[in-house]
């Protein structure tokens, strides 16, 4: 039986350190749902629609990789998938105690859910994709931080260079 992982978060928009966690995940599992959390409380600045073909551009189309979108509870979108393991990643300390008590209560609401933390690579590790729109904003030079077309949207976006 395949071995299948959720990665979920915002992705606005997916950054090179999103990259880099996806593509080592793909080491250790079969297949992997990436899962675009879409929080109508939350403005967003790219559309769901438009963040899940970033996802696909900036990972090549690889065909071991699904992208699709949710709302509500992470947990119960995975439990829907038949999704045994969520991935999430650590960049920080400050990350560590929010996450933990998160893969707690899914284990509350799910018991056989896993949770596994992964660190970014130390490259990577000071990427955002808020410091990212930040940068971008202002015309900043993203092209380390993020995938050509993830630049190309921002630029667009913002109406820069």
């Amino acid at each position: 039986m395949p071995k299948v992982a959720l990665y979920a978060g915002s992705f606005d928009p997916i950054t090179n350190g999103h990259t880099d966690l996806i593509k080592r995940s793909l080491q250790f599992v079969d297949r992997l749902i990436v899962a675009v959390a879409v929080n109508v409380q939350k403005q967003s600045l790219f559309s769901k629609e438009e963040r899940e073909s970033l996802i696909r551009s900036a990972l090549d189309n690889d065909p071991r990789v699904d992208v699709r979108s949710f709302e509500g509870l992470l947990v119960e979108f995975a439990l829907k998938l038949e999704v045994p393991v969520l991935i999430r990643g650590l960049r920080a300390v400050s990350d560590y105690e929010y996450e933990y008590q998160m893969a707690l209560m899914n284990r509350h609401l799910a018991p056989t859910m896993e949770t596994v933390f992964m660190v970014p690579s130390l490259d990577t590790t000071y990427i955002s994709s808020s410091m990212v729109r930040e940068v971008a904003k202002f015309g900043g030079d993203i092209s380390n931080l993020v995938h050509p077309a993830v630049a190309k949207a921002l630029r667009d976006k913002f109406r820069t260079g």
